[in-house]
């Protein structure tokens, strides 16, 4: 008895459809590899399942870049000539953007290629530049205020070591700064200001 006749429709069942697939590509590689070595034909093939899983079949004695050739020259068109158009025009988006940017910082820092720009372009320019020189100008203000204070609390962590032994870290520094305040207080209980620790002792009184 031969094989019954299978209709050609979607296989709904997943796991029938795949083997379905697996086998009947093997099927395919197999006629194309035949076609490949008894027609010394150059054949390729490329195949993506419902998955999108890929495979392909390429002839020994070519590549898959000879055979792209050989259908360009044949049907005599560029399969790649829109996608070179698209990376050209990105390109000159990106060399047109690359200038700008450069005009800009020779402007801005340089005070150069300023004889295109009106009288409305030179005042956006100065008050952009207005506007990061105070920026610039608080960062440093900060940094200063940030390293004056570093060295007056290691000019006072060091004199409190001189009077009261070691400070080995930020509690006994505090407790040190405290207990220098206090003494001094006792010393000089008239006084505003604890002389060389720069610190006040905010209304302490002894009843």
């Amino acid at each position: 008895m031969g094989r019954g006749r299978i209709e050609i429709k979607k296989i709904e069942n997943n796991t029938n459809r795949q083997v379905t697939y697996s086998k009947r590509r093997n099927g395919i590689f197999k006629k194309a590899h035949e076609l490949t070595v008894l027609c010394d034909a150059k054949v390729s093939l490329i195949m993506f399942s419902n998955t999108g899983k890929f495979h392909e079949y390429i002839s020994p004695s070519t590549t898959t870049k000879k055979i792209y050739d050989m259908y360009q020259t044949t049907l005599g068109f560029d399969l790649w000539s829109s996608h070179y158009e698209r990376m050209q025009e990105t390109l000159k988006k990106l060399k047109d953007s690359n200038n700008k940017l450069r005009r800009e910082i020779r402007q801005r820092v340089l005070g150069e290629d300023l004889d295109g720009l009106d009288m409305n372009d030179l005042t956006i320019l100065e008050q952009h530049m207005q506007d990061s020189l105070t920026v610039v100008r608080e960062r440093k203000y900060h940094v200063i205020k940030t390293q004056t204070d570093t060295c007056r609390k290691r000019d006072t962590i060091h004199q409190l070591e001189k009077k009261y032994g070691m400070v080995e870290n930020e509690v006994g520094y505090e407790s040190t700064i405290a207990y220098s305040n206090l003494y001094g207080f006792c010393e000089n209980p008239n006084n505003n200001i604890i002389h060389g620790s720069g610190y006040e002792p905010h209304g302490l009184r002894l009843d």
